[in-house]
């Protein structure tokens, strides 16, 4: 694992540079209380951004232009990578933003636009022809977008924690499973082939009586399953688990991850909505699994958690 890291951090250097000049790039600070997006209009509390960064990255890449926000933590850096890629997910940024202010590290946004309460926000549509979803856009093919999104991971590279929403149960043509409760999602811990590998909760306490809140740990093809990043500590908790199987990439993290070396988790729970109350929900799941993901696989001395519990 290490050796794959060393030699993805040796590549990372050639990726950031490669084919994108500086006229084609920018990054600049903003200040979050006047950020015309809904995200931040969400957030406009002050005390919510106190020891936080924002930063704007935009850029150009072939056909397409990306914009990214970059929100660190200045008084804590050391912490994982949480990213965040898909712009209609929106109780992702909020559990993202209570994340690296509660463990510190750099959160990685993808931005589709100023309002992103409809599915076509989960796409990048500043593109010549057909939009781009973000999260099959990691391939060596596309160094910009990778070495943009990933340049904070360091040396050695630190935890990345992708936060996802997904829509509930799922799609039976998809499962060697029988379906339960069959509905039109693509990820569940009930759904089980030769790439998902369900580890179900015995007990399924909150938030795990959801079958659509879990973790996802990607194992190379080939190897068993317990060689996931940290899968042995969260293997011993009573999570609703989904180790994922990585032959041939998607272009998700999950598999870039796999493939390069990253200690990675996904974090999913059901998208709720866009309302308030919807958020809040989703977030709190979110939250939770990952106050116990950072506190068996990533922790980061000095720092306490000040995110809400509860429902």
């Amino acid at each position: 694992m290490r050796r794959h890291a060393r030699r993805w951090l040796a590549c990372l250097a050639l990726l950031a540079s490669a084919g994108i000049s500086d006229a084609q790039s920018s990054i600049a600070s903003v200040d979050p209380l006047s950020i015309a997006d809904d995200d931040f209009a969400r957030q406009r509390d002050p005390a919510i951004w106190r020891g936080l960064a924002v930063q704007r990255i935009v850029f150009t890449e072939g056909a397409a232009t990306w914009r990214f926000w970059r929100i660190s933590n200045t008084a804590q850096p050391d912490g994982p990578l949480w990213v965040v890629t898909h712009d209609n997910e929106n109780a992702t940024f909020a559990a993202a933003l209570n994340a690296v202010k509660s463990w510190g590290g750099v959160a990685m946004v993808v931005d589709t636009g100023p309002s992103d309460t409809r599915y076509a926000a989960r796409f990048n549509a500043d593109v010549a022809g057909t939009p781009i979803d973000p999260n099959r856009h990691f391939f060596d093919a596309n160094p910009g977008f990778v070495a943009r999104m990933l340049a904070d991971l360091g040396d050695p590279p630190r935890l990345i924690v992708a936060l996802h929403t997904n829509s509930p149960d799922f799609d039976p043509n998809l499962s060697d499973c029988p379906a339960a409760r069959p509905g039109r999602g693509a990820i569940s811990v009930e759904l089980c082939n030769s790439r998902y590998q369900p580890r179900a909760a015995r007990v399924r306490v909150w938030p795990f009586d959801d079958a659509d809140s879990l973790m996802l740990l990607p194992f190379l093809n080939g190897r068993a399953r317990r060689s996931a990043p940290c899968s042995a500590l969260l293997a011993q908790t009573d999570a609703n688990l989904v180790f994922e199987r990585v032959a041939i990439s998607d272009g998700s993290l999950s598999n870039y991850a796999a493939q390069h070396g990253l200690a990675y988790v996904n974090i999913e729970t059901e998208e709720r909505g866009s309302t308030d109350s919807g958020i809040a929900l989703a977030r709190d799941r979110l939250v939770n699994m990952i106050d116990m993901v950072m506190q068996r696989c990533g922790p980061v001395p000095g720092v306490a958690l000040r995110v809400a519990r509860g429902r």
